[in-house]
């Protein structure tokens, strides 16, 4: 995976409307669906916090600029936010096929417990059959 498509994912996971773009009300609500509580008027204050072009939405030009200007530490908090997305009801430490499977679920997209042991075994270094946050990091890069 490139870092890119990782990127293009997470875009189409906020974008409902398919139109490339994720609106205010888009990450509002992929946002409460995640257990987060904000106001329209605060998504529209972080799309236009980054917003490059001022169309109101954030693009994926937007979200790959974003991530590339934060720090290194700013990158390794979100890389720990997203690990911790994958790893929500597990709480072991690690990403495994089945909480993987499960946040594809999230995401409206279905896959088999077989198909996420595959991708994790793409990722896997020490061969354990979960992914670490470090194998995770080498995944996202």
């Amino acid at each position: 995976m490139t870092k890119n498509a990782g990127f293009e994912h997470v875009i189409k996971y906020f974008d409902e409307d398919g139109d490339g773009k994720v609106s205010p009300a888009e990450l509002r609500q992929k946002l409460i669906l995640l257990g987060e509580d904000l106001l329209l008027k605060e998504a529209e204050m972080a799309i236009e916090a980054v917003d490059s072009d001022g169309d109101g939405y954030l693009s994926l030009e937007d979200l790959i600029a974003l991530m590339e200007e934060g720090g290194e530490e700013q990158k390794l908090r979100d890389l720990k936010e997203a690990f911790e997305m994958y790893n929500d009801s597990d709480k072991c430490g690690f990403i495994t096929p089945k909480s993987l499977k499960r946040m594809f679920n999230k995401m409206g997209e279905s896959k088999s417990v077989h198909e996420c042991k595959l991708m994790i075994q793409h990722f896997d270094l020490n061969g354990d059959g979960v992914l670490s946050f470090h194998e995770f990091t080498i995944m996202m890069q």
